[in-house]
């Protein structure tokens, strides 16, 4: 039971991730999918449970956000998520706090976060 949550949350959270991979950026070095995990665990509470999302989530899809310097970098986390979240149950209300979560956090984004994003398209 614990951990179907957790992976429900888990993969709510790599659903935000797609959100650093709009804004063009200089080239930097690739991210991992672990970069990616380590980076939005601390908002597992906030997209599970609602509210505010803590300081540490913020932080961590800002850096992941600032990270993301290339279309390949950003395709690259697209991929990671897609393949994280296949096959995971979510549900709406999930779904949408994960969406959210850039806002939240101070990041204004000119796309929708969504599962079904093709990752090739990715800019």
């Amino acid at each position: 039971m614990a951990s179907s949550g957790v992976l429900k949350l888990v993969s709510m959270i790599l659903i935000v991730c797609m959100a650093v991979m709009g804004a063009p950026k200089a080239a930097k070095a690739a991210i991992t999918c672990s970069d990616v995990v380590s980076h939005l665990i601390p908002c597992l509470s906030y997209v599970q449970n609602g509210g505010t999302p803590a300081a540490a989530c913020c932080s961590g899809v800002k850096t992941l956000y600032g990270q993301a310097q290339t279309s390949t970098d950003r395709q690259d986390v697209c991929k990671c998520i897609k393949s994280a979240v296949n096959g995971m149950p979510y549900t709406g209300y999930n779904l949408n706090l994960a969406a959210g979560l850039p806002a939240k956090c101070g990041l204004h984004l000119p796309y929708n976060i969504s599962p079904s994003t093709d990752c090739n398209k990715v800019q």
